[in-house]
């Protein structure tokens, strides 16, 4: 299997949770993705829990407003880059990188402030990508010629 050559940002999109050309970082030093929501909440539903949840935030280029509703989603303690441990939900969801979907596991933060909204892990990125530092944008340019 070839495997494409991916640089260190990029613009995807994610069609299960319906955001188009949304800014991500490509992170090899975190194991999994991680997605910055506006909204994220647990409400009961019968006799079922669903996690309700708006992705990005109205300042992030593909942002919708929608709320996307989980009926399975799990919760982990994820220790961040700073060392802070903190409870995370985690749901399954697709991306679209070089005209592919690919199937992984995201945690839900609030990352208000920081550069990145989406952050693409090696659980994701292992032994499908390359990762060269000096591009941005390669699968969005594949994309798009």
């Amino acid at each position: 299997m070839d495997k494409k050559i991916i640089g260190r940002k990029d613009l995807v999109s994610f069609p299960g949770f319906e955001l188009e050309n949304v800014p991500v970082k490509i992170d090899s030093g975190a194991y999994s993705s991680s997605m910055h929501c506006q909204s994220i909440e647990v409400v009961e539903f019968g006799e079922k829990e669903q996690l309700r949840v708006i992705f990005l935030d109205t300042s992030i280029s593909g942002f919708t407003g929608k709320e996307v509703v989980f009926d399975e989603f799990k919760t982990k303690i994820v220790k961040s880059s700073n060392g802070m441990a903190q409870e995370r939900y985690f749901v399954k969801g697709s991306v679209r990188l070089f005209g592919e979907i690919y199937e992984t596991v995201f945690s839900l933060t609030e990352r208000t402030g920081l550069r990145n909204p989406i952050l693409l892990g090696r659980r994701l990125l292992n032994k499908r990508f390359l990762i060269d530092t000096s591009r941005t944008n390669c699968s969005y340019k594949y994309e798009n010629k």
